[in-house]
């Protein structure tokens, strides 16, 4: 595991925390330690992630709960980078097999099993990895598109929809040899090489 990946642990009770971080680290896993949604959220939750996590947060706590949190996070995007196991006691399973329809990445009732907890765990960092490298290919995309002039992207837009210079030209009101300057630096600028990759391009935004 890639030790850049984190396990962030929100939860009320102290014994719980330090007994999920000795079980990660006895997998060889990081974690950070929250008592609180409000102390997470001072110290995480308004950041972009910068690298792949998942978090373990408990369903009632002073406070935040954690189904409120769950819902800010989701707002932000900050859920689909780092996916969230829900911690539940057994009459929270309802309310949590709803967070899991509503996006949640799985929840494990108390008591829960070490190493089934610890296998979810990893197979959420997994897939937190996958979602951060497909958002640092969105946002090298947007980053290469920021770099088009206003005229580019109107070409960009209509190469991409498959249209021919001579069309483009004439709903842009330019002669073919300008779309033709304007094409080429589309493709140098969004290092491309036809219009077909350039709209498979676009469409990962």
């Amino acid at each position: 595991m890639p030790q850049n990946s984190t396990v962030y642990i929100i939860d009320d009770d102290a014994s719980v925390r330090d007994a999920m971080a000795w079980l990660l680290r006895s997998r060889r896993l990081l974690s950070e330690a929250y008592e609180s949604a409000e102390a997470f959220e001072a110290a995480r939750g308004r950041a972009e992630p910068a690298a792949p996590g998942c978090i373990l947060l408990d369903v009632r706590m002073p406070g935040q709960s954690g189904l409120a949190l769950f819902e800010r996070l989701s707002e932000r995007g900050i859920a689909h980078a780092w996916p969230v196991i829900f911690l539940t006691g057994h009459a929270d399973v309802p309310t949590a097999v709803d967070t899991v329809k509503r996006g949640a990445f799985d929840f494990c009732e108390k008591p829960f099993s070490d190493n089934a907890l610890v296998d979810r765990v990893e197979q959420a960092l997994a897939v937190s990895r996958e979602r951060m490298a497909q958002l640092a290919v969105q946002r090298a995309v947007r980053a290469r598109t920021h770099e088009l002039t206003e005229r580019e992207r109107d070409v960009m837009r209509l190469v991409a929809g498959g249209r021919p210079n001579k069309l483009i030209a004439d709903e842009l009101g330019i002669s073919v040899r300008t779309v033709e300057v304007h094409r080429a630096r589309v493709f140098e600028k969004m290092e491309v090489k036809s219009a077909v990759e350039l709209a498979n391009l676009l469409q990962k935004i």
